[in-house]
């Protein structure tokens, strides 16, 4: 059996070698996507407070539609601290997305509208999630998407097979023989890189790989027998008070904190706003709870609360923490971001390994032929 790992392992490793460096690298990096975003455009990402109250979100809404009318409003991320609102535009008439950051404090337009993959990082997680493969128009529109599923699942087999094969290198667990030759010194850290490193990634494969299954399910399996809305103009009621929403939001659910506005973006939905609360569980994410809101009365209707649902929800919505590490502050962000970029060196360690294992393989073929040659002469 273990050798049968083996092969699997070597196998898979070999086959996904070039995607799980690629995921591996932009992985790391997306860990610490916040603080890049403020190195990089610290004009539209921050924002000084310079007031001690946001300005209320329909004044925002209406400077936004009035800035941008060939837009709708179709997402509003909210921020109660010194990081810039981000707006999230829908094109009239079409599919596309754009997003522009937003003074919430002064009303300010920090930035244009852009392509949701426009700026460094949002690109880069463009091609850790799909490659940039979907937006191709040679494939199909999930391709990139489907692939990343694969190749989360090639991760989480060699996560998995690592430690059966290797489990006896606890023992020994810090103790490489830095003495021995190239090949048992590189096998040693290979095998010391695995294990020590195997349960986060496997963590990762596991949060990845949901990630990128819930969308194609979204996108080929819900909307397979159906044409997407487009929409033209907005599916709300005029007279509605978002910031009224996001009062009452606070009353629905204890502690509630409004995090992210979603307007009706088909006709069947409605005013839905996102939003985190006071927990013991650590791994609750900012867009654990929502609070729903009929949205041509703006009546309230639907609470779902994190705390109050079965553990299997928690557990997923778990992922989202525990896919980008940031849990525990920049302590988890670290420890993320290293054992993230273990599969590169587990690359390049575990391709030398079997190089030098198919070498010295087909140079003891090439001695047994020798010396059967010579006996027969």
């Amino acid at each position: 059996m273990r050798k049968i790992l083996f092969k699997i392992h070597s196998w898979i490793a070999l086959i996904a070698i070039i995607p799980l460096i690629v995921i591996s690298i932009t992985g790391s990096v997306l860990v610490f996507k916040s603080e890049i975003d403020g190195l990089l455009m610290p004009d539209s990402h921050f924002v000084v407070k310079a007031l001690p109250e946001r300005i209320a979100i329909d004044k925002l809404i209406a400077k936004a539609e009035h800035a941008y009318p060939e837009y709708l409003v179709g997402s509003w991320e909210i921020f109660n601290n010194d990081t810039a609102d981000r707006v999230y535009l829908v094109k009239r008439g079409t599919e596309q997305w754009y997003k522009f950051h937003l003074n919430q404090y002064t009303g300010d337009i920090l930035s244009e509208p852009v392509d949701t993959s426009h700026y460094f990082t949002d690109w880069f997680l463009e091609l850790h999630y799909t490659f940039l493969l979907n937006d191709l128009k040679s494939l199909p529109g999930q391709t990139g998407t489907v692939l990343g599923f694969f190749f989360a699942l090639f991760l989480l087999i060699l996560g998995i097979t690592g430690l059966i094969i290797y489990r006896k290198f606890w023992q020994r667990l810090f103790s490489v023989r830095w003495r021995a030759t190239l090949q048992i010194v590189l096998s040693d850290i290979h095998k010391m890189t695995g294990v020590i490193g195997s349960p986060i990634i496997i963590i990762l494969a596991i949060t990845g790989g949901y990630f990128n299954w819930a969308v194609w399910y979204h996108e080929v399996i819900e909307h397979a027998e159906e044409e997407h809305f487009v929409l033209t103009k907005k599916l709300h009621s005029a007279d509605i008070s978002f910031q009224d929403i996001l009062d009452n939001s606070k009353q629905q659910i204890t502690t509630f904190n409004s995090t992210f506005l979603v307007m009706p973006l088909e006709p069947d939905e409605n005013i839905t706003v996102f939003g985190e609360v006071k927990t013991a569980n650590p791994f609750a994410s900012e867009y654990a709870n929502t609070v729903t809101y009929n949205k041509l009365t703006g009546d309230h209707m639907v609470n779902w609360d994190i705390r109050e649902v079965g553990i299997g929800w928690q557990v997923i919505d778990s992922f989202r923490k525990l896919h980008f590490g940031y849990f525990a502050g920049l302590t988890s962000k670290i420890l993320w971001c290293v054992i993230g970029l273990s599969p590169v060196w587990l690359a390049g360690t575990g391709f030398y390994l079997w190089f030098t294992r198919r070498k010295r393989k087909k140079q003891s073929q090439v001695n047994r032929y020798k010396k059967r040659h010579a006996t027969n002469a």
